[in-house]
């Protein structure tokens, strides 16, 4: 075959190679969910003043102007039960035109996790749009953060510290379970709606120990710390590529749980209760919020969500408006957003066996 006859027909296959693209681009856009008109109404399962209702917030006008159509995207807080219940509720929709969606978070996703007897929602039922990292930090009055000795927690053993506390199986096991392995008497509050409930406790002296995630951090007690009324005691730190605790890439200053632990006399890095931790703690925060698309979604309308979370990501302004509002952490679509999703609905059966049987012991809750 003569070069000129190879050149020409590498050409036309090209041509077509080309077309065929087009045309699966065309097709794809076709099937792309026209919302002109519509209203999306976004679930929170928990109280507007918390780090979910600012990460909703954060993206509600940014989604609204990203998908076709560009619908009007309201949140609508649904608390209870430590989040079960706006979690139930989503359960039982099944999908018409993609105008709900849900918001879950850790405190959604560990009652998951333990079996929990009020958990009627399964998350393999859900269809994951974005899923976002996130951090968390803890803090103490300034007298009481003066008591530590550096990252050396010891001298706060002694003091009896009040906690504002979501419920025993939710995310708030992560700090509690800290304080405890640190030697601290923490008593929990229970029942609050949210996290930002807690820290409404704090500044009116009803409580003398907070945690926010990084978003509520960022927003609701940097204020507070640049008026030398709350002072940073730990993040729970990040991963890095090899799974080992580093510092939150958010709050490079602060020391991790980690380094504290190392520096508190009776604190252990390494055995059960440090396995369990973790394993929770990963579950809770590199996967802390995620989207979903109810039961029965189409592939149309995950492709439409997905690809508006796509575009949001894609802004030449999203690094520095995400990073102020939500913090530095990664924000997942598509293959890593399901990845994500399996890591946070899952943990070892030795870390939940470790932590069924502490709740038992801590608090009488009973999960067997």
């Amino acid at each position: 075959m003569s070069t000129l006859k190879t050149t020409r027909r590498v050409a036309v296959g090209l041509v077509a190679a080309a077309a065929a693209t087009f045309s699966l681009q065309a097709q794809a856009e076709s099937h792309a969910m026209d919302m002109a008109g519509k209203t999306v109404e976004w679930i929170i399962p928990f109280s507007e003043t918390g780090g979910s209702a600012k990460w909703a917030n954060f993206y509600a006008p940014l989604l609204s102007e990203a998908l076709p159509g560009q619908p009007t995207v309201v949140v609508k807080f649904m608390p209870g039960a430590g989040s079960t219940k706006g979690a139930n509720f989503f359960q039982d929709q099944q999908f018409e035109d993609g105008t709900t969606i849900f918001g879950s978070s850790g405190s959604t996703q560990f009652p998951f996790l333990l079996g929990d007897p009020r958990v009627k929602y399964d998350y393999a039922d859900w269809n994951v749009v974005l899923a976002s990292g996130t951090g968390g930090v803890a803090y103490l009055p300034p007298e009481l953060a003066a008591q530590m000795d550096g990252m050396d927690a010891s001298a706060l053993q002694d003091v009896d510290f009040i906690y504002g506390n979501q419920g025993a199986t939710r995310l708030d096991l992560v700090p509690t379970l800290a304080w405890e392995m640190l030697g601290l008497n923490v008593e929990s509050v229970m029942g609050i709606k949210g996290r930002g409930d807690g820290r409404l406790m704090f500044e009116r002296g009803e409580a003398n120990i907070d945690y926010q995630t990084s978003s509520s951090y960022l927003s609701g007690v940097t204020p507070l710390v640049e008026a030398g009324t709350a002072v940073p005691m730990m993040t729970w730190g990040a991963l890095d590529d090899d799974g080992n605790i580093v510092r939150d890439p958010t709050f490079p200053d602060i020391p991790t749980f980690k380094e504290v632990c190392e520096a508190t006399e009776g604190c252990e890095t390494s055995g059960e209760k440090w396995d369990a931790w973790k394993a929770f703690f990963i579950a809770g925060f590199p996967a802390q919020k995620m989207v979903f698309l109810p039961n029965g979604a189409s592939d149309a309308a995950i492709a439409t969500f997905t690809d508006a979370f796509e575009a949001i990501k894609a802004r030449p302004d999203f690094v520095e408006i995400s990073e102020n509002r939500l913090g530095k952490y990664p924000q997942m679509t598509g293959p890593a957003a399901q990845k994500a999703l399996e890591s946070g609905t899952s943990v070892s059966p030795e870390a939940k066996e470790f932590v069924v049987n502490w709740l038992q012991e801590k608090y009488g809750v009973s999960l067997n």
